[in-house]
């Protein structure tokens, strides 16, 4: 049956393109992997393959037309046998520039008005594509709404081509598995209102790279949640960012200090204090002097916390944790140094209870023993802010109007505007410099 060519998706946001050149004519015979013509987008123009072999039966689309619809009919490709009588007329009289109905083997009335993802690769594929999956349009508009991947289903056309009827076996059978073709937009549905966008679909992933290039590691239980709680928070929370230098000159001196009265017990000081126990203590008294930013939102209230619960971020083997020093504003120095210690070791066996790493009011992320300068986090719900620390470096400063050199370190806040306004955000991050600055005031 006669093989419909449609404007294939380039990339996952195209929904339109110029066919700007045909490489073939009306009753050339073609290849799979043959170039048959190329595609204009708003980055690229790029080639495009056949995935099936045949005649080319009718041009519908003329090399120049601008606006091509994704997944509108371009051409008809003539199995072994057939000719240009076989084209159904509906399809022969499709609009150039208009999305015309996806067929298979036969013209059929749309049943849905629900929006679906635009097909990876259809009738064609690109040139730079890597994995090629051979399938209808329909075949792949009736995955995309039954939720199924089309690399469960096993194709009886040409080349392992996928059509209607493989997937509706597979339905019925129960054999096709779930998930892979979820739509990769933001949908408007039935109501009017906008879906949330659930990005590109495993298949649309996979047919960007050659499967020899690559090897699939798959989702540990960890990083499925952090992935599901940070695309939480960049979808649901509308946070800002505040950016400041912190002079460390007198914590560095301070910190050698306390270090040096460490009692020694076989040949090893008892403690080392870094500075980011400091940093820790830091923003736990920030959050007491600034007590309305000690807070979580509920949609009902601002929950505001009576102590500093404050979370230091850990890496672990293909992921983190987030440890909690409970009521940090009460603790030394020295206590928080030796739980951040237990609990960062313990973390990165995974031997943490839930408890340690669950809740908290804040949370500190610090980059700097990479030597990285200055970074932005993504917030952690339930918190309403984290803090980003870059290296401490020696820097010209200004001190008494006198050129000098001190050891500067930039911090970034991110802050969750629905609880913490600029202004109030602004507060804390000046409460914490100061104490950053002047480290004696965090110890009486």
């Amino acid at each position: 049956m006669p093989i419909n060519i449609t404007m294939p998706a380039l990339s996952p946001t195209m929904e339109e393109g110029n066919l700007a050149k045909w490489h073939v004519k009306e009753g050339d015979s073609v290849s799979a992997g043959d170039v048959i013509c190329e595609i204009e987008t708003d980055k690229a123009t790029m080639e495009v393959e056949s995935i099936d072999e045949g005649v080319v039966g009718k041009i519908l689309v003329a090399e120049g037309t601008e606006g091509v619809k994704v997944n509108s009919i371009i051409a008809v490709l003539l199995e072994e046998g057939e000719s240009a009588s076989d084209i159904d007329a509906s399809v022969s009289s499709a609009p150039a520039a208009a999305a015309a109905p996806v067929v298979d083997t036969a013209p059929e009335p749309e049943k849905t008005t629900e929006p679906t993802a635009a097909p990876v690769a259809a009738a064609l594929t690109p040139a730079q594509s890597g994995e090629r999956l051979f399938a209808s349009p329909l075949a792949r508009r009736i995955a995309a709404q039954e939720g199924v991947a089309l690399s469960s289903i096993t194709g009886t056309g040409p080349h392992g081509r996928i059509h209607k009827r493989d997937v509706e076996e597979a339905l019925a059978a129960g054999t096709a598995s779930n998930g892979a073709e979820a739509p990769i937009a933001a949908a408007k549905t039935s109501g009017g209102t906008t879906a949330m966008a659930t990005g590109m679909s495993d298949a649309q992933v996979l047919a960007l790279y050659d499967e020899a290039d690559y090897e699939k590691f798959p989702h540990d239980g960890m990083r499925r949640v952090i992935a599901e709680r940070l695309t939480e928070s960049t979808q649901t929370i509308p946070s800002y960012l505040i950016t400041m230098d912190c002079e460390l000159d007198a914590l560095m001196k301070l910190r050698a200090e306390i270090n040096a009265a460490a009692p020694i017990v076989d040949d090893k000081p008892t403690y080392k204090v870094s500075v980011n126990d400091f940093i820790v203590k830091a923003m736990a008294m920030a959050l007491q002097k600034v007590p309305m930013a000690n807070a979580s939102w509920t949609s009902t209230d601002r929950i505001l916390h009576k102590h500093s619960d404050v979370g230091v971020a850990v890496a672990v083997p293909d992921g983190l944790f987030t440890p909690i020093v409970r009521k940090a504003e009460l603790k030394s120095l020295t206590q928080i140094s030796a739980e951040v210690k237990d609990m960062a070791g313990r973390a990165k066996n995974k031997k943490l209870a839930p408890a340690e790493y669950q809740g908290g009011t804040t949370a500190v992320s610090n980059l700097g023993m990479f030597g990285v300068k200055e970074f932005t986090s993504i917030i952690n719900p339930p918190h309403a802010s984290i803090l980003s620390v870059g290296a401490g470096k020696p820097q010209p400063v200004v001190r008494d109007g006198a050129l000098a050199i001190g050891i500067m370190m930039a911090v970034t806040f991110a802050f969750d505007h629905r609880v913490i306004d600029g202004a109030l955000g602004a507060q804390l991050a000046a409460s914490f410099k100061g104490f950053i600055e002047k480290p004696l005031s965090m110890l009486v």
